[in-house]
């Protein structure tokens, strides 16, 4: 059996596009930066025994510019408007049943299309949802390929025994997504 999806629904584009919008006027960069790892025999490393570029999401926004943008984005949906920027977290609230997950790994893709984001971390309130999401992922992957020309994404579930995936994370330039629960 075969999923379809359907990806144009008004109701999640509005989403997608909430999200998308609180970076509006972003440019387009990635910050990099060095990655080293200590191997479990060496007493002092002076960086040669492993180190790699790596590759993270930069934001160069100003706060006003982002707290504009957000009260744009709360106009548009019906909400007050925020006099300050508490903070750099942001909340999406929808409906049960409505393709929240749908719109989240879809934003991903948006974002990296629209602003070169390619670092992205799920964090779940436990291993069942972790385990949900983890699915949700693979059986979404090969419609994404086709909305998105095929652009490279490698998701995995965080396991502190594999850190060779964190490494990865941090050092591939692809879209690169750790579903991880809230008690790591």
């Amino acid at each position: 059996m075969k999923l379809h999806f359907e990806p144009d629904l008004d109701y999640q584009q509005q989403a997608i596009e909430s999200v998308c919008d609180l970076f509006r006027g972003q440019e387009v960069c990635r910050t990099e930066f060095t990655v080293t790892m200590r191997l479990p025999d060496q007493q002092l490393t002076l960086g040669v025994a492993e180190t790699d570029l790596g590759v993270g999401n930069r934001l160069t926004l100003l706060d006003d510019q982002l707290l504009k943008n957000l009260q744009d984005v709360q106009l548009r949906n019906g909400l007050a408007p925020a006099g300050t920027l508490a903070s750099g977290d942001f909340t999406v609230e929808m409906e049960t049943g409505t393709g929240k997950t749908y719109v989240y790994l879809r934003t991903i893709f948006e974002l990296n299309k629209r602003y070169g984001f390619t670092k992205f971390v799920i964090v779940v309130p436990s291993v069942a949802i972790k385990e949900g999401v983890y699915k949700s992922l693979q059986i979404t992957e090969e419609h994404f390929k086709a909305l998105y020309a095929g652009v490279p994404v490698d998701f995995f579930l965080y396991d502190s025994a594999k850190l060779g995936q964190v490494r990865n994370f941090a050092t591939s330039s692809a879209i690169q997504v750790m579903v991880v629960n809230e008690s790591h």
